[in-house]
Parts: C-alpha cells; structure tokens; sequence
C-alpha cells in the first residue's frame, strides 16, 4: 500500500504546480523514448534538441521543479560559473531565473557543447560565455570518456581521448564575487575542489554533485573537508535508493557508480 500511497503523493503534489504538471506531460510523451537517441522536445517557450530523452527528463525534474539551482543574492546582475553544463538545460533556468546574470558556461565534450550552443542559439538565450574545455586542476587538457547519455567521466574506459582542460582557480581567483557555482563534471569534482581550496572565500553558494565510482577511492571526506574549511553550510540529499546497502553494493541503474549525491552548500 505504501507504494500507491507515494505515488498518488508525488503525483497530488506535482499537479500543485505548473512546472509538475508539464514534468508529467514530458515524462508521458518523452520518457519511453529509446535511450542514447536525439529527440527534439518542447517545455514551456523552449524547443531543445537533446541526445538522450530520458536524461532531459530527468534534468528537467531537477532543474525545473525540484528547483536544485535555486540561490538567494542581493546582487541585480550575479555572477553564475556552470560547470558541466551539458546540452543547456541549467543555463535556460538560470537566464529565466536571473534575467541579467553573467553566465559563463564550461562542457568539456565538443558533442555536447555544439548541441549546447544551438540550443541558446535556437532559443535566443544571449550573453552566456561557452568555453568548450573540462573543468580540470590544470590547462594541460584531461583524458575524458564519452560512454553514454549518463556515464560519461573521467572515469569511463570506452572511447577516451584527452580534450582541452582550463585550471577552475584561476578562473575564480578572476571574480571578486561568484554568486553560484554549479558543479556537474562526473568525478572530477574532488580534484577540482581541492584545487580551488583556497579560492572558494569570495563563492556565495555552491552545488556539487558528488559521484564515488567502483574501483576507485571514495572521497566524499575530502569534499566535506573542502567546504567546511571554507566556511560553508550544506544539505545533502540523494536520489538514489539501495535495497539492503550492506549487501547490494550498487544502486539499479549505474554500473559504474556505488555512490552520487547532490551537496548543496551556502553562506549565511
């Protein structure tokens, strides 16, 4: 009974609002489209072209109506760094949201990035600066994967090859205020985090989100270490659920991952 009782829940409480409803019509028209094909989809005055229909679902989810990026300022024109910013779903809310905000936009797969840039082009959404380089510890460029719509890191074996990288510090020692900075870069946040440690003073709030993946070191200590150094409060969430944790070791849907969360981090 739980099971109807959350669900009727969830539903009662996206029809409250107008971006849960259009959540419901997407995932109804766009969510049993096959994986890892480019589908054109409407939300709202937007028309995106997306590589994989169900991962813009998702992202529409968490962007649109749970609201992940979401920040106080007092600032009429914030400074918002999207790290990760894939095909421009994050950027599309930050522009409505902020009106006159100076986005400046890092995605490291040049794929990606093309369908990022027509997507702001297709849309009329101007003034967000597109670097098409890795958010990395360095300038020397950084071997990435590109498995699929949700797998692709620094971690991924399959089809690797070294692209570009800029070194986040020096772009945030750059700005004497960052309002937001947003970090989706699939592994490489807890490199890149230390690496900023003594360039986060000047940050109001911050989204990471954190991935631990198999055969590899799990560092969420370090992440923590970073932002409580740095003056941060945070919240933790997830949305992956794991029958019996002690003895089922990955979460359905990831083969390559026993761990993500989203740390959301702020000053008061």
């Amino acid at each position: 009974m739980w099971v109807f009782r959350f669900l009727f829940t969830e539903t009662a409480r996206l029809l409250r609002s107008a971006e849960g409803r259009r959540l419901l019509g997407l995932a109804l028209r766009y969510g049993g489209k096959p994986r890892n094909q480019t589908v054109h989809v409407s939300f709202g005055k937007y028309r995106f072209r997306v590589p994989d229909a169900l991962s813009f679902v998702w992202q529409f989810r968490e962007i649109f109506v749970d609201e992940f990026y979401r920040f106080n300022t007092t600032s009429t024109s914030p400074v918002i760094f999207d790290c990760g910013t894939n095909i421009g779903t994050s950027v599309a809310y930050f522009r409505q949201t902020y009106p006159n905000a100076r986005i400046i936009a890092f995605e490291a797969d040049e794929q990606i990035s093309a369908t990022l840039q027509d997507n702001l082009r297709q849309n009329q959404i101007s003034g967000v600066e597109v670097i098409t380089k890795a958010v990395w510890t360095n300038d020397e460029g950084i071997w990435f994967g590109s498995d699929q719509a949700d797998s692709a890191s620094i971690f991924s074996q399959t089809d690797r090859k070294l692209v570009p990288s800029i070194r986040l510090r020096d772009f945030l020692l750059r700005e004497t205020r960052v309002d937001m900075l947003k970090m989706d870069i699939e592994g490489a946040e807890t490199d890149v985090l230390t690496d900023c440690h003594d360039a986060l003073a000047h940050v109001q709030n911050l989204f990471v989100e954190f991935h631990a993946y198999l055969d590899h070191p799990q560092t969420l200590a370090s992440v923590m270490n970073v932002l409580e150094d740095s003056g941060f409060r945070y919240y933790i969430n997830t949305s992956q659920y794991r029958h019996a944790p002690l003895a089922n070791h990955r979460y359905k849907g990831s083969d390559s991952m026993d761990l993500q969360l989203n740390i959301f981090a702020y000053r008061n």
